[in-house]
């Protein structure tokens, strides 16, 4: 995962090298060392000693599990807190470098870490912030670090750079948002931040490139009940079922997901949908789309088919055609 957007300027750099020493030896030394000016070293000491481990564990796996075993994880989280922009940037990098390391992502958390990340998050730089929610991302790969960072109040963060972000720190808020939101608690917490309207914004903004991203988003916000009303009042009908009609196979995909949660047990939804001349572009996603399209497309189209009240004569004459629809599509 790379994280550096620039280079180390000179005076966060220290240099260390002993001719007929092992490299390992050295930097192992070298880890000792820049863990003590952590420690109790002066601003500029704490600065470069950041700086040069978040370059150590960009480097390699050995060297994030010796800068864990020196101790480092709960250094690099006490400084975060600091005043110094700079610093806080080392210190977040380097956990988000530390944090690749499958059991670094415990130490991290149970250092302390989700809440002044998520400080860093709100209020750092913007390369900060956009690392904090990168280190975020990386930490809710574990399914219980989903919950802690949902409580911690990151998510209002996240969709606050979602939507002021820069390119990456949009790129970066967004991965942050699917992953935490895959655990139910944090689909309402996420609507609750108001993350629908930053979501549609991408979507209609194909310069941004994160419709793909966008899109993930709103299926599995559209499976909640809070999720499905939000999208509904953003008027995302018009827009998914241009999505159907011209995006890539992903994007129809899940254009699909979103549309089937809206227009089941809503019939005002359906009506907006099938008056939007779905029923074309649905059925070329039944028979030439993904396999979960496929799925999704037949649905919706059952939807469409369905009687809109009591059954009839006519009601029945529909539900047999959807019938034979569907028979088609699934030989």
């Amino acid at each position: 995962m790379d994280r550096e957007k620039q280079s180390l300027s000179h005076q966060d750099k220290l240099h260390f090298g002993l001719p007929g020493v092992k490299s390992d030896t050295i930097e192992s030394q070298t880890i000792q060392i820049l863990c003590e000016n952590l420690s109790v070293g002066t601003l500029e000491e704490q600065r470069a000693a950041a700086g040069e481990l978040r370059l150590l564990a960009k480097r390699n796996a050995d060297n994030r599990i010796s800068i864990a075993e020196a101790g480092a994880i709960p250094l690099l989280v006490n400084i975060l807190s600091t005043p110094d922009g700079r610093t806080q940037e080392h210190a977040v990098t380097a956990l988000l470098n530390l944090s690749i390391y499958e059991n670094n992502k415990g130490a991290i958390v149970m250092a302390g870490a989700i809440a002044p990340i998520v400080e860093v998050l709100k209020n750092g730089s913007m390369e900060a912030r956009e690392n904090a929610a990168a280190t975020l991302f990386s930490l809710s790969v574990v399914d219980e670090n989903k919950i802690t960072i949902g409580a911690s109040g990151a998510i209002p963060a996240l969709v606050g750079l979602l939507r002021e972000g820069s390119q990456r720190g949009k790129k970066d808020a967004a991965t942050a948002l699917f992953n935490l939101t895959i655990y139910q608690g944090n689909k309402a917490r996420a609507v609750r931040a108001g993350v629908v309207a930053p979501l549609m914004q991408l979507l209609v903004d194909p310069s941004a490139g994160m419709v793909d991203e966008a899109l993930a988003i709103l299926a599995i916000l559209a499976s909640h009940q809070e999720g499905k009303i939000a999208i509904g009042n953003a008027e995302a009908i018009p827009i998914l079922v241009d999505i159907i009609r011209t995006g890539s196979p992903r994007n129809r995909e899940n254009a699909a997901a979103v549309l089937l949660a809206l227009c089941t047990n809503d019939p005002q939804n359906l009506i907006v949908f099938k008056d939007l001349g779905a029923l074309e572009p649905l059925t070329d996603l039944a028979q030439k789309g993904t396999a979960r399209a496929k799925r999704k497309a037949v649905s919706l189209l059952e939807h469409m088919n369905r009687p809109e009240q009591g059954p009839s004569s006519h009601g029945d004459q529909r539900s047999s055609s959807c019938g034979c629809i569907i028979y088609l599509f699934e030989s």
